[in-house]
């Protein structure tokens, strides 16, 4: 689940996963750092983010039912705003591109600054930034894209799933 989609729950629940037992004033702290990032998203001039996420990212309850439920209700509400398209990846469409692991592709207005590829792991993050490496990762999210039902059917899927969790 991209960071800039994260409800506060899902965030908590992200970082406490197998890194054994951190103080809680340092899970709020990473808690409100991330959210704090969240406001590029609304402020007048917004990112842009399209983001395409594996049904089993969403089916996955982190945090619980009821903050997945929430995560799923902010999905649907985040995915409305001009400057978010939002993609599932559903089951049925078998193995695909990224299977390898998520990554993100940023790019930046300023024309100093390259595009570059993201992957963050579990102690750290890797910057791509060679021209081979982005041309094959923005292949792979084009591929992504093509592949996924188009973003206008994402708030049904969403709600599909939260249905299946208020079960």
């Amino acid at each position: 689940m991209p960071g800039l989609l994260q409800t506060p729950d899902y965030i908590r629940a992200v970082i406490q996963l197998g890194r054994g037992l951190i103080p809680a004033e340092e899970v709020e702290r990473r808690v409100a750092l991330r959210t704090s990032r969240q406001s590029v998203l609304t402020r007048p001039e917004p990112v842009r983010i399209w983001a395409v996420v594996d049904e089993a990212v969403l089916r996955r309850p982190i945090g619980g039912v009821k903050a997945m439920i929430y995560q799923l209700e902010h999905l649907i509400d985040t995915s409305q705003l001009p400057n978010v398209t939002l993609q599932v990846m559903p089951f049925n469409v078998g193995g695909h591109a990224a299977t390898g692991g998520a990554y993100s592709i940023l790019r930046f207005p300023e024309q100093d600054l390259p595009d570059m590829v993201y992957i963050e792991h579990l102690s750290s993050a890797l910057y791509l930034d060679k021209l081979e490496d982005l041309d094959q990762y923005t292949a792979t999210m084009e591929a992504l894209c093509v592949a996924a039902p188009p973003p206008n059917k994402t708030r049904d899927i969403l709600a599909t799933i939260k249905k299946d969790f208020e079960r």
